[in-house]
């Protein structure tokens, strides 16, 4: 019994720790996120209670009756009406007063955000990238969710391939982003800051990587952003030629799949992301990297070796087999697109 002890002892204090995990669904900072905490808490009481009860209950009759002969047998209960009544009644009376809160706390949930102050936006999943339309505003981005914090956000959500799951943990709960059809969820942060989320279904090789990010700005902040967003992307300066020769290079090599608004591209069915302004992000590449020179540096040398995907399929970018002079000149372009 010491060394079983033991050992669940260990895996307990194996999940505390004093580090703030960026997506525990148990740490809520906006309202909706915080309504199913609140219904998480009492389930999760229940859910101890009747566990401890039904072990108890088990170990209780493992030792009270073991067999040591035939004359140890317990008294049999089979046909006792009240017995069999009361187990029958009381899960079902719990099972009831778990199921009427939490289908309460749905459909509160699910009310859509109306009013002409709340921010719309389509959510798109892809293979393995998050796209943003900004309907209102005639905005599109990628990975990075921009919204005002203290206000609802409405999110319309579709996938473009297969089956994705929209989950942001401290914002809001899980929710399908499914081909042909569309699903809505709404989202609001108390206060400003970053806000890590996933892709929650498996939909591929590169599932693990597919992550997001939710940005909370004060509203004047956001409202700032949403104009340098719909400015139109950056010309390189004369000056650099490095950055000049990125732009051609962009254009011969990028634009069969990158969109860059006033520059031909997006011209097949599965569009990359935009990078009308990619240099005002944080992150890239499903978000799996943070935005610098170094990291671009490794996607565009081999992307497929970077993050799993299949090319072939069009799923990802290819490798385009660039020299690091190349490298170095789409990096330039690429810093000028803020």
């Amino acid at each position: 019994m010491f060394v079983p002890a033991v050992a669940t002892l260990g895996l307990l204090g194996s999940a505390c720790g004093t580090q703030e995990l960026p997506q525990n669904a148990l740490d809520p900072q906006g309202p909706v996120a915080r309504q199913l905490d609140n219904l998480w808490d009492p389930v999760f009481l229940v859910a101890v209670v009747v566990f401890f009860l039904v072990q108890g209950l088990v170990l209780y009759c493992l030792f009270k009756f073991r067999a040591k002969s035939d004359e140890d047998a317990p008294v049999q209960v089979h046909g006792n009406a009240k017995l069999e009544l009361g187990w029958t009644v009381a899960p079902a009376m719990i099972l009831a007063f778990i199921g009427f809160f939490t289908v309460a706390t749905v459909f509160d949930i699910n009310r859509r955000a109306e009013g002409e102050e709340v921010v719309q936006v389509n959510v798109i999943g892809h293979q393995w990238w998050w796209e943003y339309d900004y309907t209102d505003e005639g905005i599109k981005t990628a990975n990075e969710l921009h919204i005002p914090a203290g206000e609802p956000v409405q999110i319309a959500l579709n996938a473009e391939d297969v089956m994705h799951n929209f989950w942001p943990p401290k914002l809001a709960g899980k929710v399908y982003a499914i081909p042909g059809r569309t699903n809505y969820m709404q989202i609001e942060a108390d206060v400003p800051g970053e806000y890590a989320g996933q892709c929650a279904e498996y939909c591929g090789l590169s599932h693990a990587n597919m992550r997001l990010k939710v940005i909370a700005h004060e509203r004047a902040d956001y409202d700032r952003w949403v104009a340098d967003q719909k400015r139109p992307a950056a010309t390189p300066a004369a000056s650099d030629a490095n950055a000049v020769a990125g732009a051609g290079l962009f254009g011969g090599q990028c634009t069969r799949c990158h969109v860059i608004e006033g520059v031909q591209g997006g011209e097949i069915e599965q569009p990359a992301p935009n990078l009308t302004h990619l240099a005002s992000r944080t992150c890239f590449a499903g978000c799996m990297f943070e935005m610098n020179d170094s990291n671009l540096r490794r996607w565009l040398r081999n992307p497929p070796a970077e993050k799993p995907m299949n090319p072939d399929n069009n799923q990802g970018m290819p490798n385009l087999g660039l020299t690091e002079e190349q490298i170095t000149q789409l990096i330039a372009y690429l810093n000028t697109l803020k």
